[in-house]
């Protein structure tokens, strides 16, 4: 029965879903860049087909349940193959392969090439918080949860930092991430991006953030005791709004 639930959930996507988890969500965050709902397509895509191929298949056994079942057929057939039936169910998976391989393929290069970047941040992550820098201005801070019981009104528990990602709005950002000691993962579900931090690497990503927002993830690999720990917030502002941040950052660092 669940599984049917999920399947009715999935073939009519939910879409007032927040940026943050909800108690007995079944589907996607809304996506918040072009990759994500890309992948939100490409996801329902084949749902659809697959979907498809469970009626079809559940019918095919319906009909061959009834049409050939023993109080009917009192000689077993001995038919050993028939060649036309071959060929059509060796082509239409091949048809249905090619017609998912397609927008694969596309979707692939997109996530893997990034664009030319106007913004470059870097993600450092260590045991057990998240170090940020933006090279070309120079800035560079922590990102710390926020214990429960510091929590102010309205924050999330297990989500909330001391010191936010802001990114501008409409702006290609490129993300460089690395790790000072375990392998860590820097993910942000609205934004399909799920890129390992690995110690000695850096590894590179990319998001566009259409919506000004405050959007939530959390570290993504098994990273030690306090892995759950590790939340990542990045809050979308205006161009303007984002200049003013930079230029406060710099004004505390003097």
């Amino acid at each position: 029965m669940r599984n049917l639930l999920f399947l009715f959930l999935c073939l009519f996507p939910q879409s007032t879903w927040a940026n943050f988890p909800q108690p007995w969500q079944m589907y996607f965050q809304n996506p918040a860049t072009p990759v994500m709902e890309h992948l939100y397509d490409f996801h329902t895509l084949l749902l659809y087909i697959e979907g498809g191929i469970v009626f079809v298949v559940t019918g095919l056994l319906i009909f061959v349940i009834i049409r050939f079942r023993a109080s009917r057929n009192k000689v077993p057939s001995k038919t050993a193959h028939n060649t036309t039936i071959e060929v059509v169910w060796t082509l239409i998976p091949v048809l249905i392969l090619v017609v998912i391989a397609f927008p694969s393929f596309k979707l692939l290069y997109m996530m893997d090439v990034t664009p030319k970047a106007d913004l470059t941040i870097k993600a450092i992550g260590n045991q057990w918080y998240w170090t940020y820098e933006y090279p070309d201005q120079d800035i560079r801070f922590d990102s710390n949860i926020i214990a429960e019981d510091k929590l102010k009104s309205g924050q999330l528990r297990l989500f909330e930092v001391d010191n936010r990602v802001i990114v501008p709005t409409h702006t290609n950002i490129r993300l460089i991430t690395t790790s000072t000691d375990v392998v860590h993962s820097w993910a942000v579900p609205a934004f399909g991006v799920k890129k390992d931090s690995v110690p000695g690497r850096l590894n590179e990503t990319w998001f566009h953030v259409k919506q000004p927002g405050v959007y939530y993830g959390q570290c993504s690999e098994l990273c030690g005791v306090k892995h759950g720990f590790m939340p990542i917030v990045v809050e979308a502002v205006s161009k303007t709004d984002f200049d003013q941040w930079v230029a406060s950052k710099k004004e505390t660092k003097k």
